[in-house]
């Protein structure tokens, strides 16, 4: 790889960093991204300004073929997708970069086996999350009140945007107090999944819980960044792990972001919200992501 795709993969790196995804994850995209450049050396590229929407999709079907050193079996479709979505990201950056002749992300992903998906989505019941808020307050309990009260915040915010308000991880990860509207109980999702803004709604209690942690809370704190969550996100799954552990009725169920926004999803199905009006709330572009609730509820 020469010096130009080098220096483009270290500001690469930094622009991913400010997303909130995992160090794991970090690292995973950067050698994705390494691999991708190596690739573009063997098709004599030398310089980012010579990619177009052609080597993309040579190189898209190029991994389709070939076989992962550890299974000596073609790529699974989540690490395929992994790498459209690292070279798609790869493209947005650039754009940020303003850097000219810049293809546009293709959005290509495989989709998975439906049914396998539907079934390995578990939301949690109402019971089970009020029992996980109420285990809140008993985590940490052999660490320093300061520790404490920052998990203690977090994770109750954590269960007002991804539970309350339907957002994404990243996407409640970015969020901050600009993106808030109490007069309005809204939030402003800027640049959702697909890159897409939307507006979402907050219920009484999720303003409440808002107001309460902005203003006796995040705003005495100071800090290198203004995003209301505080830690990592690698850091806050393992709040929601904590919170898990100190439950006395603990569900045999993974609880994640994601788990919470299926959750709220599926509860709102269950109390007579038109599938329509959840696509709107969740962002869906398609109803078809939305229907898989009603399944869910079936089975």
């Amino acid at each position: 790889m020469n010096s130009h795709f080098t220096a483009i993969l270290k500001e690469y790196a930094c622009w991913f960093d400010t997303l909130g995804y995992n160090v794991k994850t970090q690292k995973r995209y950067k050698g994705i991204i390494r691999q991708f450049f190596n690739y573009l050396k063997t098709s004599d590229i030398k310089h980012i300004s010579q990619l177009n929407h052609k080597h993309i999709k040579t190189y898209f079907n190029y991994v389709q073929t070939i076989k992962s050193r550890k299974t000596n079996e073609t790529y699974s479709i989540t690490h395929l997708n992994d790498i459209f979505f690292s070279v798609d990201t790869l493209c947005r950056f650039l754009h940020d970069m303003q850097m000219s002749n810049t293809p546009t992300p293709l959005n290509y992903r495989i989709k998975a086996d439906e049914q396998q998906y539907i079934e390995s989505i578990i939301p949690l019941t109402v019971e089970e999350i009020r029992q996980l808020r109420q285990a809140i307050p008993l985590t940490y309990a052999n660490r320093s009140f300061e520790l404490r009260e920052k998990r203690h915040q977090e994770l109750q915010l954590i269960f007002a945007l991804c539970y309350g308000c339907a957002l994404r991880r990243t996407e409640a990860y970015q969020l901050t107090a600009d993106n808030i509207d109490f007069d309005r109980k809204t939030l402003f999702v800027r640049q959702g999944k697909n890159y897409k803004d939307r507006i979402v709604p907050m219920s009484k209690n999720v303003c409440q819980t808002l107001k309460d942690y902005i203003y006796n809370f995040r705003n005495f704190l100071k800090l290198n960044h203004n995003r209301l969550l505080i830690h990592s996100l690698s850091d806050l799954h393992k709040s929601l792990k904590q919170v898990q552990q100190v439950n006395n009725n603990k569900p045999n169920k993974r609880l994640s972001f994601h788990v919470l926004r299926h959750s709220i999803a599926t509860h709102l199905l269950q109390n007579g919200m038109s599938i329509e009006a959840i696509a709107k709330f969740l962002g869906h572009s398609s109803l078809r992501s939305t229907q898989i609730y009603t399944h869910i509820i079936n089975r």
